[in-house]
């Protein structure tokens, strides 16, 4: 038996060698198998997800190939009680979050008590004065959220970010399940997993419920901002899972604030718009006016309650990573909770002492920008250079209010299949929240994994791929 002597968490062996419990039915089928037979999976894989054609584009790349995410055969396992308690922990804050929006946009409550500086919310770049005042059904603002967690030993999670603006990656969850489904038919025999596949029928649920009041039968359609967009695939693929509409800007219009969609039987009035647009470039008569994505008074009939979007304009807010820090306060004050799930320790660096010491410390930390996303604009300390360090160092200086920094985590690691054979790669988890008169989730998420050795990087742009991520039922 070999020890595992990484001081990373490996998920699926103990430190003295033995398999955890939850990986010991898995562990007896890899035994039978080796990695050549796993390596022609794998490439089943890569050419099914060609074939339907589950792309994406990486924005800045010269030649704007899309590319196919790199898929790992081997799934994650968490086992049905530890589900359970990061599910908890992940509703808590997604109920505080849409609190906190319902909040800032009417009587902002958390502002008055100095829980949280008025700046932080007013002055952000993210917050939309023009909903102020508006008031959306069952006050839920943030319908679909990604949020990150990260896992750093047995029973000890964390939450790396909110996304609550147009969070993606569930079509890959989805895809993911299938194709494992499809190459493993006997592993899924011999375990008890928890299905995904019923996700886009909660989305739908979820946008029904989310309706304006008194429309019992909603038209409901997904806005894309077009097929050159990095997640279109996905646009297409979730609006084909509910059976609506997939629509761009061109194809809606506005008329006495109410939407309607060009349709060869005339105008169809929508009343549900699953938005995959930013809000800068939802509606040209109140934000961009070079938006050709959005729809020309949009914001009149939403304003109106005649159309719901779902996620509500202005939410990136509270998915910015400087507000991050106040979501346990955001627990306490609205929910009158402990709470759940833990922030990573982060350092504001408009702050003077917490500037001070993360100049100090730049090659121990990451360092992120606060609307950054995707991988991008971030510093990895341990893993930059010194000429890398020095020219982000500057970065910083030029607008320290737009970073804040992290400690560099221990994150937890999984079996993955690899040139040399299986061997751990780190991960995280995006499990994907949804929220109308109730709060829904699927067992499970989407797990990336930092295919490089060594690497906590887990983004698709920049290199990362994803696994399938089973929830043992009991």
């Amino acid at each position: 038996m070999k020890k595992n002597t990484s001081p990373f968490y490996n998920e699926m062996t103990a430190p003295d060698g033995n398999i955890r419990p939850i990986y010991q039915r898995y562990d007896d089928w890899l035994r039978h198998h080796d990695s050549a037979a796993l390596e022609r999976k794998g490439r089943e894989a890569e050419l099914l997800f060609r074939r339907l054609g589950i792309t994406f584009a990486v924005y800045g790349e010269a030649d704007g190939a899309e590319r196919l995410i790199p898929f790992d055969v081997v799934p994650r396992i968490f086992g049905g009680e530890e589900w359970r308690r990061l599910e908890t922990g992940i509703k808590q804050r997604v109920r505080a979050l849409n609190a906190f929006l319902h909040d800032i946009y009417h009587d902002q409550e958390i502002l008055k008590s100095g829980v949280i500086e008025p700046e932080q919310v007013l002055g952000n770049a993210m917050y939309r004065p023009e909903m102020q005042g508006i008031d959306l059904p069952n006050q839920v603002y943030a319908h679909i959220a990604g949020i990150d967690i990260v896992r750093v030993a047995e029973n000890d999670f964390y939450v790396l970010e909110d996304n609550l603006r147009t969070p993606s990656g569930v079509s890959y969850m989805l895809e993911n399940r299938k194709t494992m489904m499809r190459l493993f038919p006997e592993l899924f025999a011999q375990h008890q997993v928890a299905p995904v596949e019923h996700y886009p029928l909660m989305l739908l649920d979820t946008l029904r419920e989310s309706a304006p009041p008194g429309v019992e039968h909603p038209v409901i359609v997904v806005l894309t901002p077009g097929a050159y967009n990095s997640a279109y695939f996905e646009h297409a693929f979730i609006a084909s899972q509910m059976g609506v509409e997939l629509v761009e800007g061109q194809d809606l219009f506005v008329q006495n604030q109410r939407v309607y969609m060009h349709t060869t039987e005339g105008p169809q009035q929508v009343h549900v718009i699953y938005r995959r647009v930013d809000d800068d470039f939802i509606d040209p008569e109140v934000f961009r006016a070079d938006s050709m994505l959005g729809v020309p008074g949009l914001i009149s009939a939403y304003r109106a309650g005649h159309v719901s979007l779902a996620n509500g304009v202005g939410t990136g807010v509270a998915d910015d990573k400087s507000t991050y820090l106040f979501v346990p306060d955001m627990i306490r004050f609205y929910l009158g909770e402990t709470p759940i799930l833990s922030n990573v320790p982060t350092y504001r660096l408009g702050l003077k002492d917490d500037l001070a010491y993360v100049l100090e410390h730049l090659d121990e930390l990451v360092v992120k920008e606060v609307q950054g996303s995707g991988g991008y604009g971030m510093l990895v300390g341990p893993a930059s250079t010194s000429s890398e360090i020095a020219a982000y160092r500057a970065r910083i200086l030029d607008d320290p209010h737009n970073f804040i920094a992290q400690p560099t985590l221990a994150l937890s690691a999984c079996p993955t299949l690899v040139e040399a054979g299986i061997a751990p790669r780190h991960v995280d988890l995006r499990p994907f929240v949804l929220s109308g008169k109730e709060i829904r989730m699927v067992p499970g998420g989407l797990t990336r994994v930092a295919l490089k050795e060594s690497s906590l990087v887990v983004n698709s742009s920049q290199g990362g791929g994803t696994k399938d991520t089973w929830v043992l039922e009991d």
